[in-house]
């Protein structure tokens, strides 16, 4: 039976509250991440260590979606600064944000399964970190996406990217800005690097707020 949207539930986590999920969220992203573009193999202890930055930072957000009272989607949100060097690199390298690693919130994933997507989640997803960047007053909100070979074995044929939904939301790419993440690809016997490039909008929430009204 297909889901709708009404049957979902949203709620919010800042900072440690993200240890109530910790584990589903590893999950989560073992598994949505195992499909292209991503194609990762990860597991339970590698994401636990690479999800303690969240633990760490006062100012992260998490917003999931839950079926049933079980976790299905979730989306993830943290000051710049407190990310991995790694992802802070590219900015700090670029003389248009050298200076402004304060100011950007950095969306680190959207994670949606196969039979969730479509019912606007996404944009659920979207909204809902936007405003705690606004809440925390960040003008600037980035995040970034895997690029892979146009010819890649294992692109699926129907495979869309999600540039256009991007676009639509206000953001830019940026193919200045590019990290290159670590990690074992399905098939791989040792990690690779991935290619990431980001996408960025400067947000003006006073003219935000008033065009609200």
């Amino acid at each position: 039976m297909p889901f709708q949207i009404s049957d979902i539930a949203f709620k919010e986590f800042y900072g440690k509250e993200i240890l109530q999920i910790i584990e589903e969220l590893a999950l989560l992203r073992i598994e949505v991440f195992f499909d292209y573009p991503y194609l990762y193999e990860g597991t339970i202890e590698y994401e636990k260590n690479y999800l303690k930055i969240y633990l760490e930072s006062s100012q992260s957000y998490l917003i999931g979606a839950f079926h049933q009272q079980k976790l299905v989607d979730a989306a993830t949100a943290i000051p710049l600064k407190d990310e991995n060097d790694y992802i802070q690199e590219p900015f700090k390298n670029s003389s248009e944000f050298a200076t402004k690693i304060h100011d950007i919130y950095y969306f680190g994933e959207s994670i949606l399964k196969k039979d969730y997507r479509g019912l606007g989640i996404g944009h659920q997803f979207f909204q809902g970190r936007e405003q705690a960047a606004k809440k925390f007053q960040y003008p600037i909100t980035a995040f970034c996406a895997v690029e892979r070979d146009q010819n890649h074995p294992l692109k699926p044929a129907d495979y869309n990217p999600l540039d256009l939904f991007w676009s639509k939301k206000g953001y830019k790419k940026n193919s200045s800005l590019v990290s290159h993440f670590s990690w074992k690809d399905r098939g791989e016997t040792s990690e690779s690097f991935k290619k990431m490039i980001y996408w960025i909008q400067y947000r003006d929430w006073e003219t935000d707020r008033k065009s609200t009204r």
